[in-house]
């Protein structure tokens, strides 16, 4: 598990508020389950808001199911954005909800299960130890990939070695989702800003991250998608020598 030390005491969950990012589509068997389990993981906090980012790309009535549920959970906010061009746009947009609303820790999970609430306390664990970041990691001891192509595999495997060596990071997991920030360490990677249109986004906020106080914890990721096309690899090598070259300038 890759980490950079801090020494700072353990915080009290009960002074935190939190906020859940989650962008959803076309969910509608496993939302509301995904929303009450997640929720239930929480229960520590006193303070919880759990945004699930929506946008044209919901086709199947995901969005008023969960409308209708925060009648019973005023936690939940559904987040509507049709002007959302692309995923990455549906985690800015949430990312932003969390911060504007005073979230002092912000966690990002993927819908549909792909990420599994029961592991979300080890992220508790980990900030109330000081970290700006923890990072999930598929690649790390007790880490998992099932359900998914080889190819996705061969990626995420290929992509983490390639993105250490370019960008000088040491992450075991540099292309994974399941994430948690302070608010400050997240409002500096948006300050920075996100150039991916992609899945590589995922790498570009961990290289933002990379001097910062991060930790990795293991997580089982299992998810059947085969969604990793040329458009997503070719925007992934652009900004890979993007970051590189602001590396080896200096002004990353």
């Amino acid at each position: 598990m890759t980490e950079n030390k801090t020494d700072a005491p353990a915080k009290n969950f009960n002074e935190i508020k939190l906020g859940i990012v989650c962008p959803m589509a076309n969910e509608s068997l496993s939302a509301a389950d995904l929303v009450r389990s997640v929720l239930d993981k929480c229960r520590e906090f006193k303070t919880v808001r759990f945004f699930a980012v929506f946008d044209n790309a919901c086709k199947d009535g995901t969005v008023n199911l969960l409308r209708k549920m925060q009648n019973k959970y005023p936690e939940l906010s559904v987040v509507w954005a049709p002007e959302n061009k692309c995923v990455v746009d549906a985690y800015i947009r949430g990312y932003r909800e969390a911060i504007n609303s005073g979230c002092d820790w912000i966690l990002e999970m993927d819908a549909g299960f792909s990420h599994k609430p029961e592991q979300i306390p080890q992220f508790f664990e980990k900030m109330s130890q000081g970290y700006d970041c923890v990072f999930g990691s598929r690649f790390c001891p007790g880490g998992k990939f099932t359900d998914s192509p080889w190819h996705r595999k061969f990626i995420s495997r290929g992509g983490t070695m390639l993105a250490n060596i370019l960008l000088g990071t040491k992450l075991k997991d540099m292309t994974s989702g399941f994430e948690m920030f302070t608010k400050e360490s997240l409002q500096s990677v948006l300050d920075k800003g996100i150039r991916s249109k992609g899945h590589f986004f995922q790498t570009e906020i961990k290289t933002y991250c990379r001097k910062m106080r991060i930790a990795e914890v293991p997580i089982h990721y299992s998810s059947p998608s085969n969604n990793v096309n040329t458009g997503v690899l070719l925007d992934s090598f652009g900004q890979l020598f993007r970051l590189f070259g602001k590396r080896i300038s200096g002004k990353l």
